[in-house]
C-alpha cells in the first residue's frame, strides 16, 4: 500500500475515533501515556535521566564547568540547552547540524526551566563578573512516537534534580547538589477543531500539527506557552486546556519528585 494512502487511512481513523470522544489507544482525551523515569543512567555526566513516555524515549545528560557569566547577569550561573534529533529516533530526522525542530525543542525546554527559575542561579556564582558555573543540558531523542517536547521537559528536570556540581574536579571545594527549587512541567495538546488530545502520539499527529504547549511551575503559574500551527483558539477551549494542563502537570511533578 502506498505510504500516502496509509497515512490517509491513519488520519481518517484518528478523526473517526475523536468524533466519538475516543482515542486510538484507548486513553481519555486528557490522559497522558505511561511515564517511566530512570535517573543517573550516564555515569560520566553530572546528572542524567532516561524518560519513556509511552514509546517515546528521551535521554538528557547534564555537564557543568566554570566559565564567564553573561554581562547582564554577572552573579548568576548560565544554562545552555541543546537538542539532538538523530535519524535512529525517526525516519523523518536527518543527520547534520540542528534543524528548526531541534532548535525549537531546546528553546521551549530551556524557557520552562529558565522562566520558572527552577535553578537558583545566584548560588552558582564563583566570582561575580568573572567566573560562574555553566550548565549544559543535552537532549537526545532515542525514539519518537510523538510528543518529544513533554518527554524532553520531564527528562531535563529529572536530570537536573540528580545533578551534582563537580566543584572538586576544578579545585573549588566539595561537590554539592545543584540548587533546584522548582519542577516545571510542560503539557502538550493537539488541537482538532473544538476538541483536543493531550500527549498526542505519532499516529494522532497525522491529523495536523496544531499543538499548544503550556508549561507551569509548582505554584500552577504559567511560565511558558508554545503554539504551533496557524489556528484560532477560543477562550473557552484555552481555559479548558489550561485546567487540564495544570492537573496533568501536578501528577507528572509528583512522579518526577518521587524519582529524584
Amino acid at each position: 500500500m502506498p505510504e500516502d494512502a496509509l497515512a490517509e487511512i491513519k488520519r481518517d481513523y484518528v478523526l473517526s475515533k475523536l468524533r466519538d470522544g475516543e482515542r486510538i489507544d484507548g486513553r481519555k482525551l486528557d490522559e497522558f501515556r505511561n511515564i517511566e523515569i530512570y535517573p543517573n543512567i550516564i555515569t560520566k555526566a553530572e546528572g542524567s535521566a532516561l524518560v519513556k513516555l509511552g514509546n517515546t524515549q528521551v535521554v538528557v545528560g547534564i555537564k557543568m564547568q566554570p566559565g564567564e557569566p553573561y554581562p547582564d547577569a554577572p552573579n548568576k550561573g548560565v544554562i545552555i540547552t541543546n537538542a539532538e534529533l538523530v535519524p535512529l529516533a525517526s525516519p523523518t530526522f536527518e543527520p547534520g547540524p540542528p534543524d528548526e525542530n531541534s532548535v525549537e525543542l531546546a528553546r521551549v525546554v530551556d524557557r520552562g526551566i529558565r522562566e520558572s527559575e527552577a535553578i537558583d542561579l545566584e548560588k552558582l556564582c564563583i566570582e561575580e563578573g568573572k567566573n560562574v558555573w555553566i550548565i549544559f543540558v543535552d537532549i537526545h531523542a532515542i525514539d519518537d512516537d510523538g510528543n518529544l517536547l513533554d518527554a524532553s521537559s520531564i527528562a531535563a528536570i529529572s536530570a537536573l534534580l540528580n545533578t551534582k556540581v563537580p566543584a572538586s574536579r576544578f579545585g573549588l571545594g566539595e561537590d554539592y547538589p545543584l540548587p533546584v527549587r522548582d519542577i516545571p512541567v510542560s503539557v502538550t495538546s493537539l488541537i482538532a477543531g473544538s476538541k483536543y488530545l493531550v500527549d498526542p502520539n505519532k499516529d494522532e499527529m497525522s491529523i495536523g500539527d496544531y499543538t499548544l504547549t503550556i508549561s507551569t511551575n509548582q505554584k500552577d503559574y504559567i511560565v511558558a506557552i508554545q503554539k504551533s500551527g496557524g489556528y484560532l483558539l477560543s477562550e473557552e477551549l484555552f481555559d479548558e486546556l489550561l485546567e487540564v494542563s495544570i492537573r496533568n502537570a501536578r501528577k507528572i511533578r509528583e512522579i518526577v519528585a518521587n524519582k529524584s
